[in-house]
């Protein structure tokens, strides 16, 4: 079997991810956690944090890394308030499975989806050996895995996006990024705009403007209110995602370069459903790679 570059984990992940990223922006969970009186963002936070109990908000600032803390104080611990994280994880999975059924029809049962299930459980269940230093992931990674072939894929998909995550924020830390910092680069770098990750972090323009100035006074940023990477921006941007990639390897090196070609190659046509369906302006590019 073929060991994965850390091109492949990035393929792998950024194919497959749309899967996993819809229950952030398809109507069917945000839905279930009004029904259990969960409004605006305590379902994002309490939802993506309930693997970890009843989180403080703390622990969350900490592991979510790039959100003003004052908006996750506004959902937490109030979420925990009006339902417990085992029934807000329940009303999770039931949002992913009415809003994946309701993008992919039959195809949750079809015989690729059950495929990539398989070989994604494989990846994601190697990972759950090395859980060390992935907060995140490792309380994601304790969860009971679903029946379903579409939740089961769902969840792997969680697993390594988690993983994945909680490597990006220790490459983040290492290179000594605070949460704006990270946002002004990733918004430099060109994937989303910095209006954007501004607004849904909920951080002002004074915060901006003072990370700004840090990354201008570093030389990674060129001076001037629009953001243009520097070369040592593009180097250091550069350092980070190759960091990142090599930290997620470990999950694709269990299914090899073989599997991890052959999941993307079951997942792409239902991230691509997926992606146009939920959420059209977000991961265009993503589903497909290699």
């Amino acid at each position: 079997m073929t060991s994965p570059s850390a091109l492949t984990a990035r393929k792998t992940w950024r194919t497959v991810e749309p899967i996993h990223a819809m229950v952030y922006f398809a109507p069917e969970p945000a839905e279930e956690y009004a029904g259990l009186g969960l409004a605006g963002t305590e379902g994002y936070f309490a939802s993506r944090s309930a693997p970890l109990g009843a989180a403080s908000a703390e622990l969350v600032i900490a592991t979510f890394y790039n959100f003003n803390p004052e908006l996750v104080r506004r959902a937490i611990p109030r979420a925990w308030s009006l339902a417990s994280p085992e029934e807000i994880l329940a009303a999770r999975l039931r949002g992913v499975d009415r809003a994946l059924r309701s993008m992919l029809g039959s195809d949750v049962e079809s015989a690729e989806i059950v495929e990539a299930s398989g070989i994604a459980r494989d990846a994601a269940e190697a990972a759950a050996q090395r859980p060390e230093g992935r907060p995140l992931f490792a309380a994601h990674a304790a969860l009971p895995w679903p029946t379903d072939a579409h939740l089961v894929l769902w969840h792997a998909q969680s697993l390594l996006r988690e993983y994945r995550g909680d490597g990006h924020i220790a490459a983040l830390v290492v290179h000594q990024l605070g949460p704006v910092e990270a946002l002004l680069l990733h918004a430099a770098s060109g994937d989303v705009a910095g209006p954007t990750l501004q607004a849904t972090r909920a951080w002002g323009d004074s915060a901006w403007a003072e990370s700004l100035a840090t990354l201008q006074g570093r030389g990674v940023l060129s001076e001037g209110d629009d953001l243009v990477l520097t070369d040592e921006g593009v180097e250091l941007h550069s350092q980070i995602e190759d960091l990142t990639d090599e930290l997620a390897v470990l999950p694709y090196e269990a299914i090899g370069e073989d599997g991890s070609a052959r999941l993307r190659q079951l997942v792409r046509p239902y991230s691509q459903t997926v992606a146009r369906l939920a959420y059209p302006r977000m991961f265009p590019p993503s589903t497909g790679d290699g």
